[in-house]
């Protein structure tokens, strides 16, 4: 077994850093995963995540886990409103679409996999700067001065992952697109009158370019996104404007659409402001290695959500490199890490384009992405 007697490092606990460990530890290797978050209590935000078949259900499966996401998740219909509130689409969940993409909290898509790890897994608080390698081995070191050893390191933090540099030259590229994250607690009594207009369904509404996006079942909150063309005096980095600022930024851009939106953003409690990226899988990914690395989900690949492909795709990664360090194919750690690469470019590259696709069609004043739900 190439792991035999080696030690894995990955960095990130997110879904597809844990999903990576726990396929390794099915199969006996000594994994460890570093996490910056600093314990395994802080809560992920954004909205909910729905995994699909041939890729993250697959891997649940695979991990023995796929029950448990069933048991979890939330099958969502979708309605489709114009800016007025009126309801020009609406297709309500059926019982048997429990086992068709249902939605989890990405919170407790975390906490599932958490759980079926070995304790102590996660080293938590350890947010990497850098690598070096010494000795035949990778030296692994954090913001907080402390260091590890690993013979693979595999790097799994995200789409400004810092591990990227040590695989590849590509760098993060600006879609164009702007993302505003809002959170409501309490919507039934907070944004009754949205909270009705969603019927318990997703709610997606398209008006003069602009897409927003609520699901009103993300645990105990209602989760939103408002999507446009980034304007261009705000700045690509800027998420640090107060919760009455962007509101208020909301509200006035959206001035024309019925006061249930406006009401939306009044009442919620927390914002997060992004511009989407992506990373082009164009540039040749580097050959020589001082010692095996290499990376998966968003790290390898981010794109935008707007084909829902981010999540699953990393967990395809997850389910293809570890099946390709354990099942005896492979003569060495760099043929095995070679051969996932070659594979994931190509699946990656083409869940990019339909991310590209989608993202413009949702963002048409004509309802055309309506087709994706019909």
């Amino acid at each position: 077994m190439l792991l035999q007697n080696k030690k894995v490092a990955i960095i990130g606990a997110g879904p597809v850093g844990l999903m990576m460990a726990k396929l390794l530890q099915q199969k006996g290797t000594d994994v460890t995963v570093y996490e910056r978050d600093k314990n395994p209590m802080a809560r992920i935000s954004g909205g909910t995540l729905d995994l699909h078949k041939g890729a993250g259900l697959d891997a649940m499966e695979k991990a023995g886990l796929l029950e448990q996401y069933y048991a979890m998740a939330i099958p969502m219909g979708r309605t489709v409103a114009d800016d007025q509130g009126k309801v020009l689409f609406s297709k309500n969940a059926s019982p048997m679409e429990q086992y068709d993409n249902p939605e989890i909290n990405r919170t407790d898509l975390r906490l599932l996999l958490l759980e079926s790890l070995k304790a102590g897994t996660v080293v938590w608080d350890r947010k990497f700067t850098a690598l070096d390698a010494n000795n035949g081995q990778w030296t692994l070191h954090f913001e907080n001065e402390t260091s590890a050893a690993a013979d693979l390191v595999i790097g799994a933090n995200g789409g400004m992952s810092g591990a990227r540099k040590y695989v590849t030259d590509a760098t993060i590229e600006y879609t164009g697109t702007l993302i505003v994250q809002g959170e409501v607690p309490e919507p039934e009594t907070s944004c009754p009158g949205f909270f009705q207009l969603c019927n318990d369904n997703i709610l997606m509404t398209a008006s003069q370019n602009h897409l927003l996006v609520a699901n009103p079942k993300n645990g105990d909150l209602l989760t939103y996104n408002v999507m446009f063309n980034k304007p261009e005096e705000w700045d690509m980095e800027n998420g640090s404007k107060d919760n009455a600022s962007i509101a208020g930024y909301l509200s006035g851009k959206l001035a024309s659409w019925d006061e249930r939106y406006r009401q939306l953003f009044g009442v919620t409690s927390s914002f997060i402001v992004w511009p989407t990226r992506k990373i082009s899988l164009d540039i040749p990914w580097k050959h020589h290695r001082p010692l095996p690395i290499t990376l998966i989900g968003d790290a390898a690949h981010i794109m935008p959500p707007f084909a829902g492909q981010g999540v699953n795709t990393g967990l395809l990664d997850a389910m293809i490199l570890s099946e390709n360090l354990t099942d005896g194919r492979h003569a060495s750690l760099e043929a095995a890490i070679r051969d996932y690469e070659q594979k994931m470019i190509a699946y990656a590259s083409e869940a990019q384009a339909e991310t590209s696709s989608n993202e413009w069609a949702m963002l048409q004043p004509d309802f055309s992405f309506l087709k994706f739900y019909q």
